[in-house]
């Protein structure tokens, strides 16, 4: 007689989980069916706003589910592994939305540097700086692993350097790359960010995982007793557990992520229109992505500081952006030959100052190997100023 089933397992077919497959499939199958004739031009205001707040809840929703399932991935597999499928799922869902948005008929040629530049000032600035802040007011210092903040912090600013500001200075002049500089460039952003994988998932996996209490105070520590605590802590969870959960929870997550491909291009196609009825600035559509994008994963983050866990909120702030740079920068260039639509990729100056600004916090904040609410509070006053720039600019 065979076993019951794990209670993991049970899990996989939750209320919420059931929910968020039919709610998600349910608006698919009725846009598939009649989407052409709701969005048909010229859209009326109410079918534009209604269709708009379906669309926006449900790919929200849908990436909650996403979350969701890569956690409970997270849980089983261990740091660093199960941040990384979290970070990988989210970045994914926002390649997505930024290239149906390139694919529509509006103006999309800095959605992709928008969409990067809002989720840095979101992820750095306003969600790290809320974990430092409210994680500190709870227990204080919070330690975290030094040596991953500074491996994340060198490819967050030679990343973005490269992608983000280098455009600015090279031969066009106005933001973009050449095609003969765009496929190279493209091409080395893939290698060196799949290479910091590599070593993240290997030989420097300690770097990621929580340090021990005291651990990084004894100057008699070495990197194998590091190794061997952490070794001890996370094991092969995976091992450990039934392989049929893992595999199950992989194929909702899949399941989760195709309804995000399918309504994007619709969604894309009201943020052109709202954008344009109302003279929004452009930028607005890089926020959208943004908060559709990284919310899930941002209260994921907060609530790993509040549980004193914060080296998980490192890793998934930090990791995120780097993935989304590492990911977004090739994605749109090589979308951009493909459709021949021009890539703006260089920041504005008061982007690059602010982007400067965070740069320097962020490697501040993590020079120790314990968190202060002062730095959170410092984030925090930096995203006001983008909300600012970006509202009245």
């Amino acid at each position: 007689m065979s076993s019951p089933l794990p209670a993991t397992l049970r899990d996989t077919f939750s209320f919420a989980t059931w929910a968020s497959l039919g709610l998600s499939w349910t608006v698919v199958v009725a846009f598939l069916a009649f989407g052409h004739s709701w969005l048909a031009a010229p859209i009326s205001a109410p079918v534009g706003v209604v269709s708009f707040v379906v669309l926006f809840s449900t790919i929200l929703f849908a990436a909650f589910g996403v979350v969701r399932e890569a956690d409970h991935l997270a849980h089983r597999l261990g740091e660093p592994y199960g941040t990384l499928i979290l970070t990988l799922s989210i970045v994914s869902i926002e390649v997505i939305l930024i290239s149906a948005v390139m694919a529509g008929p509006g103006e999309s040629a800095t959605i992709g540097r928008d969409a990067m530049f809002a989720v840095m000032m979101i992820i750095l600035n306003l969600v790290m700086g809320l974990c430092l802040f409210l994680g500190g007011l709870r227990y204080g210092e919070q330690e975290y692993n030094a040596q991953g903040a500074a491996a994340y912090l060198s490819m967050i600013i030679g990343l973005t350097g490269i992608g983000l500001v280098l455009p600015n200075v090279v031969s066009t002049g106005d933001g973009t790359f050449a095609p003969r500089q765009a496929v190279p460039i493209s091409a080395l952003t893939l290698i060196l960010y799949a290479a910091f994988l590599a070593m993240q998932m290997r030989r420097y996996r300690r770097f990621f995982v929580q340090p021990e209490p005291g651990l990084l105070e004894s100057p008699l520590a070495s990197v194998a007793e590091s190794e061997a605590v952490h070794e001890g802590r996370t094991g092969n969870a995976a091992g450990e557990e039934d392989r049929r959960v893992v595999w199950l929870r992989s194929v909702v997550l899949l399941a989760l992520l195709v309804p995000i491909v399918l309504l994007s291009h619709n969604l894309a196609v009201l943020i052109d229109l709202g954008i344009t009825a109302v003279g929004a600035p452009i930028a607005i559509s890089g926020v959208i992505i943004a908060i559709i994008v990284f919310t899930p994963e941002s209260i994921t983050a907060v609530r790993a500081a509040l549980a004193n866990h914060v080296q998980r909120a490192v890793n998934l702030c930090l990791g995120a952006f780097l993935s989304t740079v590492g990911l977004t920068v090739p994605a749109v260039l090589v979308i951009g030959l493909i459709m021949d639509k021009p890539v703006v990729l260089g920041l504005s100056a008061p982007e690059t100052v602010l982007l400067v600004l965070t740069i320097a916090i962020s490697t501040i904040t993590f020079l120790g190997i314990r968190t202060s609410p002062i730095q959170g509070m410092m984030h925090l006053m930096l995203f006001a100023v983008f909300l600012v720039l970006l509202l009245s600019p």
